[in-house]
């Protein structure tokens, strides 16, 4: 293990440093030669859309329109190393328990179908059409409502609608997805307050703005791709404010590596003229010390004479709620606000000064805010905060979550959606000629839950690597293998393959940069990123093994061999033209998806409407609502002695649960994860040292002991009583119980922990 310290010898983003990161990845994956090829036709017009975050693909695109984290991505899912029967034969499940997640998707791209053979605890080769039929003849056995079907958030639009129609046709709802575990609160706390689950700006508000705010959010690592436009924003006099425990380099400084003169010079952008490090769980009180500042602005300017600060004819035209928020805010005392935010008066007050002296304002938030507790409440104050002077539904202003895999939002707007309110249930009725179920499915929360108590028989999973993904590790890894069936549809082997259930498939599929060529001929797919703009996406590479069927494919298989015939339900020809699932798409969301097929490749992508976006509130009142806060933090535990909170994060060489490797450059730690920031003075009061090995105890007071060990201390710049360590390791210390209380995301930014020297427990702090 090698660290160092921070900020200052880690540099800034992008720059040499990028570049270093992507050979390593290219060399270390074997990735084809033509693997490159892809990278310049990523996230273009007629070209490959990224299988990393879902940022916008603008029109006007750069010559190399992708950043470090998706040329990874790309690299990676393209290597040369194949994971072949073969390999099977010589490992056991059991064995392969031991593997590092590295060390079991480095084996490369899986060839064949597998099923798992018990007896022997190994999986075997099989045919598709065999997999279909034990699949099929499985799930006709089980009741309907003891089967889940997840998503991740890859599989495109056309085969997630067919995925989702597969589940109603089947007979339930549960329909769980990757978003239950990052931007629920986002769809249920955005849409309580603006009507809309999504963000409301484009690409053209982020080229108007005159300041960014972040919240919990962190470009450097989780979507590089950002930078360009914050770097923008500071290139043409604009500012940019952000809020974080940790001092995360994207938020920074940056070096644009298409930029030859500051790579040649080493000229960087200084990004965030501002940083707050507010500690995890205190967003709460910061954005209600911004609110207060500027609620006594407005007071002060009508005590003597001045221009209003509020925009008071937004507010009383499009808003509900804010006498009673202004009251709430103007009695909160600031000494209340410092103690929970760990930021001063005089900081806030700052950031409140910069608020108000801009006229256009973006606020931009991550899973800083959504995973916790009282996420909802989160992001409610960050909507108080920009209605206050009108900055939602006007150019170069708004709100924008910032969504973490590729087509994660898209899922949602086609179907895969637990709740039945959400989709059009008339139309499947009236397409398909069958009665879809009215009970509402199962979040992932619930589903795991139901595994625990065996109510849960069966999972269905497109893409994804759910067992290490969600919270209470051991519990899920208890569970999973009690179920009748469990289907993995995947690229690549990962740890949920290890906890195979009686019967257990996996189902390898195309990768989204490869060629789909179906009957009808070469197939093109589709995504929606996080600004509600849709995209085509084809892929040119040559497939891995000729053996490997599209996700749209596999779908259509099991259902063919799961549900009765229906002449309204034609699963071959919609294999063979992806193009007639959109028509289907179009018919049954006619508002977002007009013209589907004719503006599948706009260069940009084509609007979904967002009413929220041209202030048409689609909430209960028809108007934004200001939330009034019953209290300045967003925890579901109270501070005692010895108990952190604990933040979990991805390294620089990591997506979701995929581990490039062991290089997390930004933060200085090379060659492990298993490490512990802390602040120097909260090691000094615990008694601990750098580099001593500690373990990780969950202090959530129900019962359960969750522990993580063998964790190395590292000083580093956080606020008293924050500590970080590195997602999906620490999942093993997060209850299921401890989720938003709106949306059940589970709540891994504000995680309570006590920390265990070896052998010996650490002083109190």
């Amino acid at each position: 293990m090698k660290t160092k310290d921070l900020p200052e010898e880690s540099g800034p983003a992008g720059g040499w440093g990028s570049l270093r990161g992507l050979a390593r990845i290219y060399g270390a994956a074997d990735s084809e030669i033509a693997a490159l090829d892809t990278l310049r036709r990523q996230n273009k017009p007629h070209g490959f859309m990224c299988m990393s975050c879902a940022w916008p693909k603008p029109a006007n695109y750069h010559a190399f329109e992708f950043c470090e984290n998706g040329a990874k991505m790309t690299l990676w899912e393209l290597t040369t190393h194949r994971c072949r029967p073969e390999f099977f034969e010589g490992h056991t499940v059991e064995e392969l328990r031991g593997w590092k997640d590295h060390d079991l998707e480095a084996e490369g791209r899986l060839t064949a179908p597998m099923r798992y053979d018990a007896a022997t605890d190994r999986y075997v080769e099989t045919g598709w059409e065999e997999a279909f039929a034990e699949i099929g003849a499985t799930l006709r056995r089980l009741d309907h409502e003891s089967v889940v079907f997840y998503a991740s958030g890859h599989a495109g639009l056309e085969a997630s609608y067919l995925y989702a129609l597969l589940a109603r046709l089947y007979g339930c709802n549960n329909l769980p997805q990757s978003s239950n575990m990052c931007h629920e609160t986002t769809s249920v706390g955005l849409k309580r307050v603006i009507g809309s689950p999504v963000g409301t700006i484009v690409w053209e508000d982020l080229e108007q703005t005159d300041l960014l705010m972040f919240f919990g959010q962190n470009p450097g690592t989780c979507s590089p791709r950002f930078l360009h436009p914050m770097k923008a924003v500071k290139d043409r006099g604009g500012h940019i404010i952000s809020f974080n425990p940790m001092r995360e380099q994207g938020l920074v400084s940056f070096i644009d590596p298409q930029d030859m003169t500051a790579m040649l010079t080493g000229k960087e952008t200084v990004i965030s003229d501002q940083y707050h490090q507010v500690r995890a769980g205190g967003d709460v009180a910061a954005l209600a010390g911004l609110c207060k500042a500027v609620l006594e602005a407005d007071d002060a300017a009508r005590r003597d004479g001045g221009a209003r600060v509020l925009d008071t004819a937004f507010i009383e035209e499009h808003t509900t709620g804010f006498e009673d928020f202004a009251a709430a805010m103007r009695a909160t005392g600031w000494a209340e606000i410092e103690r929970e935010s760990a930021l001063t008066e005089e900081a806030l007050r700052a950031a409140a000064a910069m608020y108000l002296s801009t006229d256009k304002v973006i606020a931009a938030y991550g899973m800083g805010l959504t995973q916790q507790a009282g996420g909802w409440l989160n992001i409610a104050m960050l909507t108080n905060l920009m209605l206050l002077r009108g900055n939602v539904g006007r150019p170069g202003a708004g709100i924008t979550p910032v969504r973490g895999h590729s087509n994660v939002q898209g899922q949602r707007t086609v179907g895969i959606a637990e709740k039945t309110k959400l989709v059009p249930m008339d139309k499947l009725r009236e397409l398909f000629g069958f009665e879809p179920p009215e009970k509402d499915g199962t979040h992932i929360v619930d589903a795991v839950k139901g595994l625990a108590e065996g109510s849960v028989r069966a999972t269905i999973s497109l893409g994804g690597n759910l067992v290490r993904a969600v919270p209470d590790r051991n519990l899920m890894e208890a569970c999973w293998p009690r179920q009748e069936l469990t289907v993995m549809v995947s690229t690549k082997l990962n740890r949920s393959h290890l906890f195979p259930g009686k019967v257990a498939y996996i189902l390898p599929c195309l990768s989204r940069a490869e060629e789909d060529v179906q009957e009808g001929g070469p197939q093109a797919v589709s995504i929606e990123e996080s600004f509600a703009m849709i995209h085509g996406s084809t892929g040119h590479r040559e497939p891995a093994s000729d053996r490997l069927m599209s996700e749209l494919a596999i779908v259509a298989g099991i259902a063919k061999a799961t549900l009765e015939p229906n002449p309204k339900v034609k699963w071959d020809d919609w294999t063979a033209d992806y193009g007639k699932v959109r028509d289907l798409i179009e018919e049954t969301y006619p508002d977002d998806f007009k013209g589907f097929n004719e503006r599948l490749f706009e260069p940009g992508g084509f609007h979904r409407d967002i009413g929220a976006h041209r202030r048409e509130w689609r909430t209960e009142s028809g108007k934004a609502v200001f939330t009034t806060p019953e209290r300045l933090n967003s925890l579901d535990f109270d501070d005692a002695p010895g108990r952190y909170r604990l933040v979990t994060v991805r390294s620089n060489d990591q997506f979701n649960t995929t581990i490039y490797g062991y290089s997390d450059r930004f933060r200085g730690i090379e060659g492990t994860r298993d490490v512990i920031l802390m602040s120097e003075a909260d090691i000094a009061e615990a008694g601990l040292h750098r580099d001593q090995r500690v373990t990780l105890v969950c202090d959530f007071d129900d019962g359960e002991d969750r522990r993580l060990g063998g964790l190395a201390v590292i000083p580093y710049d956080l606020p008293r009583g924050t500590i970080v360590s590195y997602f999906p390791e620490c999942n093993v210390l997060i209850p299921l119980s401890h989720h938003d209380e709106l949306s059940k995301t589970p709540a891994s930014k504000a995680v309570p922990v006590r920390i265990e020297a070896e052998g010996v427990a650490a002083r109190e702090p």
